[in-house]
């Protein structure tokens, strides 16, 4: 084989890791292993999120166009996304308050606000919940890659004092393999910096989202109650 030609097959990325040290590779397999998990959160949440803005949507639709909230309750009950969560604790303390018989109008109002804030707060916390796991791959890969690195070009300059030359032929391979390390880790570390502050961003528009439908909820509850005082 040519030696130009032997020389850049030794240097591809699978032979750069069969030839890295243990340490350093060992660095490159748990920074491939957090790049898949990522990319597994980033997938699995995308289509999370997609799917519950869709089901929000269908479900503001049925609210406005329901006869009278108690015909939405039993449908609401047997869905799982967030919007449907919000309205059957809405409507599980409207129930219990209309129970007591006297109604406490500001009561009634102070709860409901609570009883949803505290479905839309659990609800995003649920789903932000890995979000920290792509924070902490994204911040913390980088630096993992350059200890592999520093590791790398350690053995390098052993190599190196061990063999008593400085070629070219020696020293490529071993800096090759140790600034490979960081490679892999900006590899794991970009997308996951991506999908944390997009995913952040969808999580936010769905608790504004959220929050405006609690306010549309709670208002029309609240006139309720006023047409009961009127009558």
């Amino acid at each position: 084989m040519d030696p130009i030609a032997k020389a850049a097959a030794d240097l591809s990325p699978w032979a750069l890791f069969l030839e890295a040290d243990i340490v350093v590779k060992l660095v490159m397999f748990g920074l491939l292993a957090a790049s898949i998990w990522s990319w597994a959160i980033i997938f699995e949440r995308s289509r999370r999120l997609k799917a519950i803005n869709l089901q929000a949507k269908q479900f503001e639709e049925w609210f406005w166009k329901a006869e009278n909230l108690d015909a939405l309750y039993d449908p609401a009950a047997k869905a799982q996304h967030p919007s449907a969560k919000l309205f059957v604790a809405g409507m599980n303390e409207w129930r219990r308050s209309l129970a007591r018989g006297r109604v406490d109008r500001e009561g009634v109002r102070a709860r409901l606000a609570s009883i949803t804030q505290v479905s839309i707060a659990r609800e995003i916390d649920e789903l932000g919940d890995r979000l920290n796991v792509l924070a902490t791959i994204g911040s913390v890969a980088p630096f993992v890659g350059l200890f592999g690195t520093v590791w790398g070009i350690m053995r390098s300059f052993t190599s190196i004092a061990a063999s008593q030359n400085t070629t070219l032929a020696v020293v490529a391979p071993g800096i090759a393999e140790a600034l490979f390390a960081t490679a892999i880790g900006l590899f794991a570390a970009i997308p996951a910096v991506i999908g944390y502050n997009r995913l952040l961003h969808n999580v936010g528009r769905l608790e504004a989202r959220l929050g405006a439908f609690s306010e549309e909820f709670q208002g029309l509850l609240s006139r309720q109650l006023d047409g009961m005082d009127a009558k």
